[in-house]
């Protein structure tokens, strides 16, 4: 029976007659609407996934996702120094997830020149991959004189590659060094481009003596953030219950714990995307009601002489619903091709730039989150099904002797 109806539906919806009739300047316009909702909806999923992942790799390329420092530091950059044995950092290499293990050092200055003067955390490492992608000019440091420092810094002091410049480290007895510019770099996150000037680690050792083996803590990179918390669980199994060769215990703290008010901020942009889903998808459902109403109201003649031959409601509502499915069906595949459509052109071009001082990136990030998007189309569907019950119970109101009156 079901196999009638659908041919019946098709044939409303596929034939010459069907696309003659005069309802299909409003079918066009629902199918229109549903277009655009799934289009919109496609975009802005696309849009916060992909915001949200590039802020949070400019986050980790500061601070890594994982850090492991003193448990007795307090909340500044003047942190106190652990021992870094191999066989730890062996191990925190070999858990699952984790992509790179690092050392770093940390410690508060002030970088002057004849006109002006910064604040700045001078930060030692030795893994530069993120700053290596980000490097406008110049090269990375070779040399323990040498650092990079970002392009705000740089016009803020007047300095470019190969300047040299002094800076004040804070300690009890203050110390002076006279840095080398090597490179600039620009991750368009201003706050912290202001802040960090990038060394090797050896020039923070020498000013703390420190021993080779001592560091401010030990970062690690996972290897995709959906797997944060389970690699975050790793590292504190394998750190918390030992302590270094000082006698020091571990403290493991996850990026989103050393950058609260920035998450927090980027899990209100989720709000954001459940309202304009909201809203697209009461602006599909209007348009799928409204819709399926014109074909109903158009095909009154079939469904009186559907039912005067013996067709129960049922069978004449599921007509309807299906011809209803074969609109919705092609509104959304219009709007899937469309929606990544257009986040494929600027994924690849980056045509639509932004404001980088206010969001952080220069251009409008684009991601392919393939399951939320799959997941999309499905809830749509699902919806559109409900939505698609109320306005097809007209159907049981039509009284074929009424219809043959009226003809």
């Amino acid at each position: 029976m079901e196999q009638s109806e659908w041919k019946i539906a098709k044939r409303l919806y596929f034939s010459e007659e069907g696309k003659a009739r005069t309802s299909r300047p409003a079918v066009r316009v629902a199918l229109g609407g549903i277009l655009i909702g799934v289009m919109v909806m496609i975009v802005a999923i696309c849009v916060v996934v992909g915001f949200k992942q590039e802020i949070q790799r400019k986050v980790a390329g500061f601070g890594s996702h994982i850090q492991v420092v003193n448990f007795d530091n307090n909340a500044t950059y003047e942190l106190q120094p652990v021992e870094v044995s191999d066989s730890l950092l062996q191990k925190l290499r070999g858990l699952p997830y984790v992509k790179q293990v690092s050392t770093f050092a940390s410690k508060p200055g002030i970088l002057k020149t004849d006109s002006a003067f910064q604040g700045i955390i001078f930060k030692g490492t030795d893994y530069w991959d993120y700053f290596a992608e980000n490097l406008v000019s110049g090269s990375l440091p070779e040399e323990k004189n040498e650092v990079i420092i970002s392009t705000v810094l740089a016009n803020q002091l007047h300095l470019a590659v190969g300047d040299a410049i002094l800076c004040y480290f804070v300690q009890e007895d203050l110390r002076v060094r006279k840095l080398y510019v090597s490179g600039l770099y620009n991750t368009c996150m201003s706050e912290m481009d202001r802040l960090f000037v990038l060394g090797d680690i050896d020039l923070v050792r020498q000013l703390n003596h420190w021993r080779a083996s001592q560091a401010s803590g030990i970062e690690v990179l996972v290897d995709d953030l959906r797997h944060l918390q389970e690699a975050a669980d790793g590292v504190y199994f394998a750190t918390a219950n030992r302590l270094d060769e000082a006698g020091n215990a571990f403290y493991t703290q996850t990026l989103e714990q050393l950058n609260p008010q920035i998450f927090g901020w980027l899990d209100l942009l989720d709000m954001n995307v459940v309202i304009i889903i909201v809203l697209m998808l009461c602006v599909s459902g209007f348009s799928i009601i409204t819709g399926l109403i014109i074909l109903i109201l158009e095909s009154i003649t079939l469904i009186g002489t559907l039912k005067a031959l013996g067709a129960h409601n049922r069978f004449v509502r599921r007509i309807f619903i299906y011809e209803a499915i074969l609109l919705v069906g092609k509104g959304m595949l219009w709007g899937n091709v469309l929606g990544l459509g257009l986040v494929a052109l600027q994924y690849f071009t980056q045509v639509i730039p932004l404001d980088a001082s206010i969001y952080y990136v220069s251009y409008v990030p684009m991601a392919f989150p393939w399951g939320w998007l799959v997941a999309l189309n499905i809830g749509v569907l699902l919806v559109a099904w409900v939505i698609m019950l109320a306005p097809s119970a007209i159907v049981s109101q039509i009284s074929p002797a009424k219809v043959m009156h009226f003809e």
